[in-house]
């Protein structure tokens, strides 16, 4: 008897053990063996695609449109979502830019990502990325946004680079291997002028 109820308490504690994760996931700090070179976003021609993107494009902020069919508000589609001001060149005083984008149709459950640096002299990035955001889409949404938050009470003069992520749920959001392209954009003191990308 005494040896079966032995038998039951070293089951009980292996069992126990069994559930413990012992290797807890872990994000890798530096993911680039190499430097890459990543296609720009900066320049896109109407009608081509770029990387999963269908158009995609840097503004002020966003609105959302809805799809409607037969009688207005009778049957809705997904939203849609149009850029306000897009454009490159952003005032020091703007709390956010977004980057606004339209998807092709996902199967499955996606995450797109973008983590932004300011570009010193000879094109050399800041060592840390100065702000990141991850935004999760569905299957069956194509559109989305990502904001890129100012630090402090207003962003440093310069030109910032954006790096772009497309992953699958469940992988590292900022891997090497998922980045799919790069964006730039430019703040300015005072007022940003109206229609310039210096980046064409």
């Amino acid at each position: 008897m005494r040896v079966l109820a032995g038998l039951s308490v070293v089951v009980c504690v292996w069992q126990e053990a069994e559930a413990r994760d012992l290797f807890a996931p872990k994000e890798q700090a530096t993911t680039e063996v190499d430097p890459t070179q990543s296609p720009s976003f900066d320049e896109q021609k109407k009608g081509i695609p770029q990387s999963l993107f269908t158009w995609i494009k840097m503004a002020k902020g966003y609105e959302v449109e809805w799809d409607t069919f037969g009688r207005k508000g009778w049957y809705t589609q997904d939203p849609r979502l149009k850029p306000i001001e897009p454009g490159s060149v952003f005032p020091r005083d703007i709390s956010a830019i977004y980057i606004v984008f339209e998807s092709a149709p996902l199967e499955d459950p996606t995450q797109f990502s973008a983590q932004w640096f300011l570009e010193g002299e000879n094109g050399v990035l800041s060592s840390l990325p100065l702000g990141k955001d991850t935004l999760e889409v569905p299957g069956h949404e194509r559109y989305g946004f990502l904001e890129l938050k100012k630090l402090g009470d207003a962003w440093d003069v310069g030109t910032y680079l954006v790096k772009l992520f497309i992953t699958p749920l469940g992988q590292q959001s900022f891997h090497a291997g998922n980045q799919v392209g790069t964006m730039r954009f430019t703040i300015v003191e005072g007022a940003a002028p109206a229609d310039v990308n210096p980046h064409k």
